[in-house]
């Protein structure tokens, strides 16, 4: 099993694991949430150079995941950000905020379904940096949504209720120039996610991927296809800006389409 273990370089910080407050009622951080960080350390570059002004996570459940992108942007962007998170369950918003305090990182937490706690705040257009490890496990869809911390994995048909919902919004919150990585498991058809990505003009490619012992995870990456993204800072695992195809190639080998 993968353990978490990240490397992140003598001059970028990620959020610190025995700072991370607990609860039984969050979610803790696991497999999926480390590949999450792993990913936005690959691209810590990439990410600096947008120089971002807003980065948002959805359902941000221990705090783990935003508080890690914030460190890693204090450690590569010389830009002010502003850092905004959201979670269904309200015990998760206070536990994600008593992270940011252990890590003495700045960002507005609040109680939402995906977006809707935001309030009059207007996100549209604003986003540049989204993140979202969601509800992603297979379920009957009456367990989708429901009170406490099955809310953090419960995903309906196919894993994909709460998904399917972001994706149907991703387009609008995002700036000219935003970056949506969000985690994914093979039930889930990354595949066909990619498809639906590429019909609203997003192009994709596979940032990390990881076998566990439960499941194999893609961490996937959309930016709008008409953005050159002219600087490739993660290595050879990551095709041209506009190959799309290679997406589909990968995901061809390693996810069984239904």
């Amino acid at each position: 099993m993968y353990h978490g273990l990240q490397v992140a370089t003598p001059r970028t910080r990620i959020a610190d694991i025995r700072l991370v407050s607990r609860h039984p009622e969050v979610y803790e951080p696991c497999d999926d949430s480390f590949a999450l960080v792993d990913a936005l350390l690959a691209d810590r570059q990439y990410l600096a150079s947008l120089r971002p002004s807003l980065c948002l996570e959805v359902g941000c459940g221990s705090g783990y995941v935003i508080t890690s992108l914030a460190l890693i942007l204090a450690s590569n962007c010389d830009t002010k950000v502003q850092y905004l998170a959201t979670d269904i369950n309200e015990v998760a918003v206070n536990t994600t905020r008593a992270t940011l305090q252990a890590h003495k990182v700045d960002a507005d937490v609040v109680v939402g379904d995906l977006v809707s706690g935001l309030g009059k705040r207007q996100l549209n257009g604003c986003v540049d940096v989204l993140v979202f490890n969601p509800p992603y496990v297979p379920t009957p869809d009456d367990e989708v949504g429901v009170d406490g911390i099955a809310s953090s994995w419960a995903g309906g048909y196919k894993g994909r209720a709460v998904i399917d919902r972001m994706l149907a919004i991703v387009d609008s919150l995002l700036s000219s120039k935003g970056v949506f990585y969000l985690v994914t498991v093979t039930a889930n058809n990354p595949g066909e996610i990619c498809q639906i990505m590429r019909k609203k003009g997003f192009a994709s490619r596979i940032v990390v991927q990881r076998y566990t012992e439960e499941e194999s995870l893609h961490i996937l990456k959309f930016w709008r296809e008409a953005l050159d993204e002219t600087l490739d800072f993660t290595g050879p695992a990551l095709s041209s800006p506009r190959s799309s195809s290679f997406l589909q190639r990968s995901l061809s080998r390693l996810v069984s389409f239904k």
